[in-house]
């Protein structure tokens, strides 16, 4: 495979080719209160082509956090060889929903591995919407990605559980047909250090529980991120990793990162307090090379990628595996 450094901060990818973006794709599921709605990019070429399902996060920007933000992640994942998979979770700022007197509202944070279970059932259909996808897929290669509560999504379907005790719902609502996760800035645990404030208003969050996550993750963390309304401990941000269980899990820490990285949200987002786009690329490039190599069976592209970026004059970030 050649290798390209455009747009990735020196990290080697495979050459780009250009993509096609189609949507909304519309699915009916029953309970809902409106129909998922769901983006795919894809490139127009290439075949065995794997599936990346992107969660967005809970921000409060108007349609970044839906189907249509997060443009310069999920176009760089399309151009080089994955078909991103964008739907809109309930929780989204453009469906208002937030305030309505719904189950789990303003999180809706089961609804949205609902979400990706829903696609996951419905995937050959979701895909044969796009011209000229149909047949080009391998939809056993399978991992899901999550920003902020998108992060938690992620850590759900990788078996991460809420744990209140007064919830009697199923609380396992992982999907062994995700082969891989990576968790972007997501919420940890709820100790002496989480904000009553968060407890008040997002108090599923109280019960977080990482011991039975147990699929294959990438966690990535900025050193900078550090929100009191959530948490005053720095490490909240890499719980995923620090109290999910060994053997599988890999901590990607982003030097001098805020919560957006850079700007993954969105191109120029307003939001981003951090703006980098040298960050991003090499955010987008490290997710890209460690999919690749968890989802085909000896890829080194994570191996080649994690060299690269320990041998950069200027440190970018760290990584640690367990």
């Amino acid at each position: 495979m050649s290798t390209s450094y455009a747009d990735a901060a020196g990290l080697p990818v495979s050459d780009p080719t250009p993509i096609v973006s189609y949507s909304p794709v519309s699915l009916e599921v029953p309970g809902r209160p409106v129909p998922l709605e769901i983006k795919i990019s894809a490139p127009v070429t290439g075949t065995d082509l794997p599936v990346i399902l992107l969660s967005h996060g809970h921000g409060m920007a108007n349609f970044l956090s839906s189907l249509r933000g997060y443009g310069p992640v999920a176009d760089f994942w399309a151009a080089h060889g994955f078909v991103v998979i964008q739907p809109t979770h309930l929780d989204s700022t453009v469906l208002e929903l937030r305030d309505q007197d719904l189950p789990d509202a303003p999180l809706f944070w089961r609804d949205r591995v609902v979400d990706m279970h829903v696609v996951l059932d419905h995937l050959e259909e979701v895909l044969a919407a796009v011209p000229g996808l149909p047949g080009r897929v391998d939809t056993e290669k399978v991992a899901a990605v999550g920003h902020s509560l998108g992060g938690t999504t992620v850590s759900l379907l990788l078996g991460m559980r809420v744990s209140d005790p007064n919830d009697p719902r199923e609380k396992d609502l992982s999907d062994p047909r995700v082969k891989a996760g990576v968790v972007i800035g997501g919420p940890g645990i709820a100790d002496e250090h989480f904000s009553p404030w968060a407890a008040e208003h997002y108090p599923m969050m109280k019960y977080l529980d990482f011991g039975q996550m147990t699929g294959d993750a990438l966690v990535i963390a900025g050193d900078e991120d550090l929100n009191p309304h959530f948490s005053s401990r720095l490490s909240y941000r890499w719980d995923a990793y620090t109290h999910s269980p060994g053997g599988n899990k890999t901590l990607l820490t982003f030097l001098g990162a805020q919560h957006l990285f850079g700007g993954i949200s969105g191109y120029d987002a307003a939001e981003t307090s951090d703006e980098n786009p040298e960050r991003v690329a090499a955010l987008r490039a490290l997710v890209w090379a460690y999919l690749r190599s968890r989802l085909f069976p000896g890829d080194l592209s994570w191996d080649i990628a994690v060299k690269a970026l320990e041998t950069r004059k200027s440190p970018l970030a760290k990584v640690e595996t367990k």
